[in-house]
């Protein structure tokens, strides 16, 4: 099991950036695929974006594409998400989740997850 630690949330204005980041610690993280989720007030849990281990896949939801960016120090355990030009509707509790599968797809359903932080709530003010 992995235990994660989210940071970095807080209240911007429309068009600030923020970088979240998410550190882990009990397990083997640079063998694991790294995803962020968010989730708003009254509605599911979605795919933020997520990196495979190596760091040479990355995935994106439509919503966030050319807005935001994930990266990863295996070195520092620690999954990052550059989120920039944030808008209200990027208003959500923001969690970062560990694949232990290690597989060759970079999955983007919450239920493929293994593992979770405990969220970051960031708000975007218009």
């Amino acid at each position: 099991q992995v235990q994660l630690v989210e940071s970095g949330g807080g209240l911007v204005q429309a068009g600030d950036s923020l970088r979240l980041s998410c550190t882990a610690s009990g397990g083997t993280f640079s063998s694991y695929h790294m995803g962020w989720f968010r989730q708003a007030p009254g509605k599911e849990r979605e795919f933020v974006a997520a990196i495979n281990w190596r760091s040479v896949i990355t995935r994106y939801a439509d919503s966030v594409k050319g807005r935001f960016a994930i990266s990863r120090d295996n070195a520092k355990n620690t999954v990052y998400l550059q989120m920039n030009n944030l808008k209200p509707e990027d208003t959500a509790v923001y969690y970062c989740a560990a694949d232990l599968s290690s597989g060759l797809v970079i999955r983007t359903r919450s239920e493929s997850y293994d593992d979770w932080g405990q969220g970051t709530q960031v708000t975007v003010s218009s």
